[in-house]
């Protein structure tokens, strides 16, 4: 008798094709989406454009001299407008992109050209700005201007980004808008016309810091130029002699190296110092949360022999106890052989910098307390800028300051009034027109209705 079974599942067996095919999937969809090659203009063109591009002469060296200029009046009246308008006619990007397309090509006469014109460039930018700043009217340092004169990581990182989009939009076939905001992102001009403000005003702190800040700019849109064309896999130039080759191969390579190893060595302190703020930041805000006790002014100060916190605190004391107990939690914020820096009381503003000082709230309720009784006092939460570099240099003789909210009840009524005290303690006496160009620029700095103005 034959008996049926009933049919059993059938167990489906992997093999080499299934496990295979998953892989292979994921494989095509992310190298179609990330596809380089599929839009790529002609090989010659692209190194045609961008050598045309790396030559300041004829329109090229004007465009560049009027684009100075209008960067200059821009930074000069704090006008981010006109900044970017000058960024976007720049043509600085060219000689840049010839240099990594020349290094990547080992091109040696593309380097050379390169190089060669990104310095002409430069001096005549500089020549120009300073010029400009030698003879305006208009001589105080605005906001604008001095973001250019302490590079950050974050420079770094926005160059190198910026070069990427730029030399992978100069590579294809149809143009796009990314060039005009590589040009606007990477920031070429304003540091130059820094330099320029530097050397009219005799300020080498601020003319080293602007051209700092435009060769980080130069050296990351380089090597993120040389990254792509490898990656696009641009042919390299062979000579017919292999010595000669070897010998532009080993030129290319001392001056890649002569350029870079400065600057890894620069950028590796760049990263460091942002570390050690933010670590201190998170610090200072986890470990300084008080009733009683403010921190009104905080100064970070890296080098590679010292790390300091320094802290100006107003309100209770803090005791020697607690000061070694905030201390020994360096270590959790990665701070180990940071320097803590305390001062309270009100004896301590005699011994902070100026520049350190954002808001003393109790030195403003002294202050005021000689027009008009306050007999409440609290803090608002409206944010001022830090002008302390500002004062500096427009306003010397100001020697200390302090900028707050406070809200006063008026003894006679119940009425409550808040203002904006600005209260300044000066070095030498100021004459009226002096003090009242402080008033204007205060003024207009702080952008509030109610100010009044303290002078000592």
């Amino acid at each position: 008798m034959f008996i049926q079974h009933k049919d059993k599942p059938q167990t489906v067996l992997s093999t080499p094709e299934n496990k295979e095919e998953l892989p292979r999937a994921f494989r095509s969809f992310f190298s179609k989406r990330f596809n380089l090659q599929m839009d790529k203009a002609d090989e010659a063109g692209i190194v045609s454009s961008i050598s045309k591009n790396s030559i300041f002469v004829g329109s090229n060296l004007w465009t560049l001299i009027f684009a100075i200029i209008i960067a200059s009046i821009g930074l000069n009246v704090n006008s981010t407008a006109v900044i970017i308008g000058a960024m976007l006619i720049s043509p600085l990007m060219g000689p840049i992109m010839g240099i990594g397309l020349g290094i990547a090509t080992n091109d040696f006469n593309l380097v050379k050209t390169g190089g060669r014109n990104l310095l002409i460039a430069t001096i005549f930018s500089i020549v120009t700005s300073t010029l400009y700043f030698y003879i305006t009217p208009l001589h105080d340092a605005q906001s604008e201007l001095l973001a250019r004169t302490t590079p950050s990581i974050w420079d770094v990182f926005i160059a190198f980004a910026g070069g990427l989009a730029g030399i992978i939009a100069v590579t294809r076939t149809e143009k796009s808008n990314v060039i005009p905001g590589v040009a606007i992102a990477t920031a070429l001009m304003p540091p130059l016309c820094t330099a320029g403000y530097g050397i009219a005003n005799g300020n080498w702190l601020y003319f080293l810091g602007a051209i700092y800040l435009f060769f980080i700019n130069c050296l990351f849109i380089c090597i993120s130029t040389y990254l792509i064309i490898r990656f696009l896999r641009f042919d390299k130039k062979h000579f017919e002699d292999r010595n000669t080759e070897k010998k532009v191969s080993r030129y290319i390579l001392i001056s890649v190296l002569i350029t870079i190893l400065p600057s890894i060595y620069l950028a590796y302190g760049i990263v460091q110092k942002s570390i050690f703020e933010n670590n201190a930041q998170a610090f200072t805000a986890g470990e300084f949360n008080f009733k009683n006790t403010q921190v009104v002014s905080k100064s970070f100060r890296y080098s590679t022999r010292t790390k300091e916190i320094d802290l100006l605190l107003i309100g209770q004391e803090l005791s020697g106890e607690e000061i070694k107990k905030i201390e020994s939690h360096l270590k959790d914020y990665r701070l180990e052989g940071s320097r803590l820096r305390i001062r309270q009381g009100l004896s301590a503003r005699q011994q902070v910098d100026f520049s350190q000082i954002r808001a003393s709230i109790l030195e403003d309720v002294f202050k005021g307390q000689t027009k008009e009784k306050a007999v409440t006092l609290k803090r608002t939460t409206q944010a001022f800028p830090d002008v302390s570099a500002e004062l500096k240099v427009l306003f010397p003789k100001v020697k200390s300051y302090s900028l707050s909210n406070v809200v006063y009840l008026r003894v006679d009524s119940s009425k409550k009034d808040t203002i904006t005290l600005f209260s300044a303690a000066l070095s030498a006496k100021m004459d009226i027109a002096e003090r009242g160009k402080m008033d204007k620029w205060i003024r207009s700095r702080v952008k509030t209705d109610s100010l009044k103005v303290i002078v000592e």
